[in-house]
C-alpha cells in the first residue's frame, strides 16, 4: 500500500474497481456458466466433449453469506483506499431480497460509478426502486434474439422479459444501458450482425465477449471461441464503425460507434487479447472471499475478520496485503492453465 493509502499491487496496478457478488444463485442455466439443460448437453455432444458435468447445489444457511451491513463495511473500507467503482453481481443479484436497500447504502459512498449486472428476467419489478435507491447504471445479458436459441443458451424461455427490461431501463434514465453477449461458435455466432443491429436501433452500448473457461461442465475448448478480431471484421463488413477512445487504460472493452447512431459496440477479448496488464479489479464473493483475478485458484477469506472484531484499519491493512498478491495475468490457452473450481455464477462477473 502506498503512502496515500491506495491499493496497489506488486505490478504497480492501482485497484479502482470492486465487483461484489451478493448471491451465487441464478434462475438461468447459461451454457457458458451452468450448462445443465438437455440443449447444453446436446451442444457438447456435437462438439465431441460428452455431457457437461452437472453442478451440485448444496444450499447454505444465510449466515454463510455476507449480510448487507458487512458488504457496506468492506465497500467503505475499499473506497477509502481508492476504489471508485462498485458493481453488484451474482449469480443473479435480483434473486436476493431487498437489493435496493443495499444500493441505497452503497450509493451514499463517494464513488464515481455504482452499477448492477443482471440477466434482466426480474428487472421490471425492481427497476424503479433501484433507480430511486441511487443506482444509475445497469448491464444486461442478451446472448440471442431468437426465442428458441435464447432458451437453448439460457435454459429459460425469457427473451421477451429481457428485451422489455432493456427498454424499461432506458425509459427510466439509466445511462449508459449496456448489454453483453457471450459468443460461442456453432451456437450463436450466426447472430453477431443481428445483435449489432439491435444495438444500433435501440441506441445502446453492446459488448461482445469471448467465451471463457468458467463453465461448470468444464467443456470449454478454444475452438468454441469466436475472437474479437473475427467479430470486428464481420461487423465492419456490415456497418460503418468509428473507433472510440478507451474510457481509461484499464477499461476492458475496445469500442466503436456507429456512424448513424449513438450506439456503441465493444469487444471484450480476454482469450485472444488479454488485458491483464491494466487490470484494476478485485472481486468479493457472496460468502466473503476476495478474489484477485477472475481465474484465481486461491481465495482470501475476509469473513473471519469481519465477524471477529477487526477494526476498519485492520481490514484496510489486510486488504492491502491481499492486493499485493494479485496475479500478473491469467494463463488461458497455456499448458499450465487450470480452471478455477468456481463457475462465473459463484465468482461474480
Amino acid at each position: 500500500m502506498s503512502e496515500l493509502g491506495r491499493l496497489t499491487d506488486s505490478h504497480g496496478r492501482n485497484i479502482r474497481d470492486l465487483r461484489i457478488s451478493i448471491t451465487d444463485r441464478c434462475n438461468f442455466r447459461c451454457l457458458y456458466c451452468l450448462p445443465e439443460t438437455e440443449e447444453a448437453a446436446d451442444f457438447y455432444r456435437r462438439e465431441g466433449r460428452g455431457d457437461p458435468k452437472p453442478i451440485q447445489h448444496a444450499w447454505k444457511p444465510r449466515t454463510h453469506f455476507l449480510n448487507y451491513e458487512e458488504i457496506e463495511r468492506i465497500a467503505s473500507v475499499a473506497v477509502g483506499q481508492g476504489v471508485t467503482k462498485l458493481r453488484l453481481t451474482g449469480g443473479e443479484p435480483l434473486l436476493r431480497r431487498d437489493v435496493p436497500v443495499l444500493v441505497s447504502k452503497l450509493s451514499a459512498l463517494p464513488v464515481e460509478d455504482l452499477a448492477l449486472t443482471t440477466n434482466g428476467f426480474q428487472f421490471g419489478r425492481h427497476a424503479e426502486s433501484l433507480r430511486d435507491a441511487g443506482l444509475r447504471r445497469v448491464s444486461f445479458s442478451l446472448d440471442s434474439l431468437d426465442g428458441e436459441n435464447f432458451k437453448k443458451l439460457t435454459g429459460r424461455d425469457g427473451l421477451e422479459e429481457v428485451l422489455a427490461a432493456i427498454r424499461q431501463a432506458r425509459e427510466l434514465g439509466f445511462n449508459p444501458v449496456k448489454v453483453n453477449a457471450v459468443i460461442i461458435r456453432h451456437l450463436n455466432d450466426h447472430e453477431i450482425e443481428a445483435l449489432a443491429e439491435f444495438a444500433r436501433a435501440e441506441e445502446i452500448s453492446f459488448r461482445f465477449i469471448e467465451f471463457m473457461p468458467l463453465d461448470s461442465g468444464r467443456a470449454w475448448q478454444k475452438d468454441h471461441v469466436v475472437t474479437g478480431r473475427e467479430i470486428l471484421e464481420r461487423l465492419q463488413a456490415r456497418f460503418d464503425l468509428q473507433p472510440v477512445d478507451r474510457e481509461h487504460p484499464s477499461a476492458t472493452a475496445k469500442r466503436w460507434r456507429f456512424a448513424d447512431s449513438p450506439a456503441e459496440i465493444g469487444l471484450i477479448t480476454p482469450v485472444s487479447e488479454p488485458f491483464c496488464g491494466q487490470c484494476n479489479r478485485l472481486r468479493l464473493t457472496a460468502d466473503g472471499k476476495i478474489r484477485t483475478c477472475l481465474f484465481s485458484l486461491h481465495e482470501h477469506d475476509l469473513k473471519p475478520l469481519l465477524r471477529g472484531g477487526a477494526t476498519d484499519a485492520d481490514l484496510a491493512e489486510w486488504l492491502a496485503g491481499v492486493v499485493l498478491k494479485k496475479e500478473a495475468r491469467h494463463h488461458i490457452g497455456e499448458t499450465e492453465f487450470e480452471q478455477p473450481d468456481r463457475t462465473m455464477s459463484a465468482i461474480g462477473g
